[in-house]
């Protein structure tokens, strides 16, 4: 790689959100290196990138990739809140001692500053809309809480160990590249997979619950602000949200198709970005509108 190119590391990089990340830093001429414990698929991969096949669990492994590494962005988890609470030690190991772990080597490297992908199930129910950074943590969930955890962890090495960090909260992200597979795919992949099988939408609980679908574009873009920001680093926590909450029976309508009602779960009723921080410190706001989002995922999906 280029020795004048400026070193960023990508936790998490052959993923869904991690890959569109990684295509913009390309385009901005970092040597990105990606560490994740599985290699990306073809749709994922980029050429220009260097991939290291690394577990954030063992920070002997990965401590040594960071050296000359002037940003960290840590994407890589465990997601989904229903896998958390079937899967509680298994996602703590990852969501948490793997967090720890790249704060430590990101510490021990001298990295100037650590991007942390936290996640709006922080917040679980709120009396009131939209939600905002001020508002006291609430998560229903072992992934809530382990993601929370991890917005604390990096406050707390920029208060003792004087490395620079900063926490995005991601408000339900979708767009090209998400995974429909599986069960425990998000609402949106999982609607588009149906759709294309021929199959019915299964929509959980009554389908009134809202959530603030935001582009996997945006969000990858908000990590970028929030690199080049001189307002940010001592360890904010700022809401990467569209700002505006729809409901599921609204996306449904908007793919068109038959739907099904099943037994709802444990999940927050309603989630609203306030957006305004992120505007105000990084410059952010989002440009992809819910409705042209899906309709460039119908077309790929072809429904």
């Amino acid at each position: 790689m280029d020795s004048k190119k400026k070193k960023v590391i990508v936790t998490g990089g052959s993923g869904f959100i991690g890959s569109h990340l990684v295509d913009l830093l390309v385009e901005d001429g970092y040597e990105v290196n990606v560490v994740d414990i599985k290699d990306p698929t073809e749709d994922r991969r980029n050429k220009e990138v260097i991939y290291h096949k690394k577990d954030i669990r063992d920070l002997k492994q990965i401590t040594p990739l960071f050296k000359d590494a002037k940003f960290v962005f840590h994407l890589a988890a465990l997601p989904r809140v229903q896998f958390s609470i079937e899967h509680p030690i298994e996602t703590n190991e990852t969501n948490v001692t793997g967090t720890l772990n790249v704060l430590k080597a990101a510490v021990d490297s001298k990295v100037k500053r650590v991007i942390y992908s936290a996640s709006s199930s922080a917040y679980g129910d709120q009396d009131k809309m939209p939600l905002e950074e001020e508002m006291r943590a609430n998560p229903k969930s072992p992934y809530g809480l382990q993601k929370y955890i991890g917005e604390l962890y990096s406050k707390v090495f920029s208060d003792v160990y004087g490395i620079e960090t900063v926490s995005l909260r991601y408000f339900n992200v979708y767009g090209p590249r998400l995974d429909p597979e599986g069960d425990y795919a998000l609402v949106v992949g999982k609607f588009l997979d149906q759709r294309k099988k021929g199959q019915t939408m299964t929509i959980i609980g009554d389908g009134k619950q809202t959530r603030d679908f935001t582009h996997v574009k945006d969000v990858a873009r908000a990590n970028i602000l929030a690199m080049k920001s001189d307002k940010v680093g001592d360890g904010e926590v700022l809401n990467i949200g569209a700002g505006k909450g729809r409901s599921i029976n609204y996306l449904a309508e908007m793919l068109g198709g038959s739907t099904k009602y099943i037994e709802a779960r444990l999940e927050p009723q309603d989630t609203e970005a306030d957006n305004s921080k992120a505007k105000n410190l990084i410059g952010w706001e989002p440009k992809i509108s819910f409705e042209d989002g899906i309709k460039e995922l119908k077309g790929l999906f072809e429904v």
